[in-house]
């Protein structure tokens, strides 16, 4: 094949195992043969709608089999897969679609894309074009250093920007994970999590075809629904933020469901409160902890099952094929116990933004390391725990306290479902954290209580100043908490 892309991936999967379920949606199986005869009719169709190489071809909606064939489709004809976070107003849409410059987009259901610029395909027309489509083989020549997708992150901190992410770049991250995940060719894996993120794509999705086994795809989230899916289908990989598993791990469901089939639980996008790691190990389970984030495809850290225990709570080392070094504010390297910059560079790491080289600049250094504005610290044997967002960090008095060492002592108590910890100004101190609590349904604390809890478990200066109850914490489509909603309503 001239295509070393992921988009040749279906037709090479399908030589190999052409019969197996390659995809599950609403109880509607599709073969590998299937995905492979799909994808070539939609590049077909695609073509003969002008796109070629190097176009943007966006998706809009949720988890369904029709954004897993417009992203291989995409990769036969060398275009530029952009999958749209179905939450975004449409403003917000309308931003990341000029930004890209895409050339169509193709609508899930119950979307419309009124108001959206370019082209539009709705879910009605899409079969329809797939009917019409050639299945003759699409073989592009597309290489490992072309453009795969632009995935646009959060922008919890401005604009959102364009990661530029290749075919070696998340081909390198499917290497590093495989090395620390054994994933087998009859590997069931429940992707609830939102496919326009990377965690889910490019860590569960992506690994699950290149082993030739069965991705169930799941349009949201839902704690009876999952409980359902894993009994019922006997899934045996899952990627969830922690949120996600502290849902289920509440569920009245948790100590009597049949959990047995579970092989891998693949947990990140946030830090992991140790209690709730300790809630899953109680029950035979193990978090297989990772930090990555959109711009390393996502992979950078990783610790493996042998290390879950002794380093319970640590995001691990670098990954097999990625470097990872933790730099102080001076520039030096951070000592074991410092806290330092995380800084990461490898095959998995992008080569910019999209038509940004300012902000490129900002974050990969010319030799391309990749400065993730995330704070770790490594102890002794070079396991780093992520502390917080640099930009999140408090100072206090001249001191640093890092918002998610609160947050995980505070989650420890039975009465806390969720919190998060804020800087707000103090004349006296500078900035002091606020803490911001969500009790569990049927539980009762008084902030003077949870405080009390932190008492003795933490340094009298990481001690949140004040503490409110809140109904709940504002988190984007993955499930991560967004702090700046919190401090915009709560930090006065």
């Amino acid at each position: 094949m001239r295509n070393q892309g992921l988009g040749s991936w279906p037709a090479r999967r399908d030589r190999m195992t052409p019969d197996r379920v390659a995809l599950t949606y609403r109880g509607r199986d599709q073969t590998y043969r299937d995905l492979r005869e799909r994808t070539y009719r939609l590049a077909s169709a695609l073509a003969g709608l002008d796109v070629g190489r190097g176009d943007r071809v966006a998706y809009l909606g949720a988890n369904h089999p029709m954004l897993v064939e417009t992203f291989f489709a995409a990769g036969l004809l060398g275009a530029v897969f952009v999958p749209l976070n179905a939450r975004l107003a449409p403003p917000e849409l309308r931003y990341i679609l000029e930004d890209a410059g895409a050339s169509i987009v193709v609508l899930g259901d119950g979307y419309d894309g009124e108001g959206l610029p370019g082209g539009h395909l709705t879910a009605s027309a899409y079969e329809e074009l797939i009917a019409g489509g050639s299945p003759e083989p699409v073989d592009e020549p597309v290489g490992q250093g072309d453009v795969c997708l632009i995935m646009y992150t959060s922008g919890t901190t401005g604009r959102p920007k364009g990661a530029m992410l290749t075919h070696a770049n998340l081909t390198w991250n499917t290497v590093n994970l495989l090395v620390d995940v054994p994933l087998a060719h009859d590997e069931v894996t429940l992707i609830s999590a939102p496919l326009f993120h990377i965690a889910a794509l490019a860590q569960t999705l992506v690994p699950t075809v290149l082993k030739g086994g069965r991705a169930i795809l799941e349009p949201s989230f839902d704690v009876e629904r999952t409980y359902d899916l894993i009994e019922a289908e006997r899934v045996t990989v899952m990627f969830g933020v922690p949120s996600m598993f502290g849902f289920l791990a509440r569920s009245p469901r948790w100590a009597e469901a049949d959990l047995s089939s579970l092989r891998h639980l693949l947990c990140g996008g946030a830090p992991v409160p140790e209690p709730l790691i300790r809630i899953y190990q109680d029950r035979g389970l193990t978090f297989l902890q990772g930090y990555g984030m959109t711009e390393t495809a996502p992979g950078a850290l990783f610790l493996g099952t042998e290390h879950s225990v002794a380093k319970a709570g640590s995001a691990g080392v670098p990954c097999f094929f990625s470097d990872v070094r933790l730099v102080a504010p001076d520039g030096s390297p951070a000592a074991p116990g410092e806290p330092g910059e995380v800084y990461v560079h490898g095959p998995n790491v992008m080569p910019g933004y999209w038509r940004n080289l300012a902000e490129s600049a900002k974050v990969l250094s010319p030799d391309g390391w990749f400065r993730s504005g995330d704070i770790g610290v490594a102890d002794e044997d070079g396991y780093v725990r992520i502390s917080d967002r640099l930009t999140d960090v408090i100072i206090s008095g001249g001191e640093n306290v890092y918002p998610a060492e609160v947050e995980s002592i505070l989650y420890g108590h039975a009465a806390v479902a969720e919190c998060a910890v804020i800087g707000v100004p103090d004349e006296r101190w500078g900035e002091v954290g606020k803490a911001l609590v969500v009790l569990r349904p049927g539980a009762a604390a008084e902030a003077g209580e949870l405080l009390g809890h932190l008492d003795g478990r933490l340094a009298r200066f990481k001690i949140p100043k004040y503490l409110e109850f809140v109904p709940e914490l504002p988190k984007n489509a993955a499930g991560k908490l967004l702090k700046a909603p919190l401090r915009k309503t709560y930090g006065g």
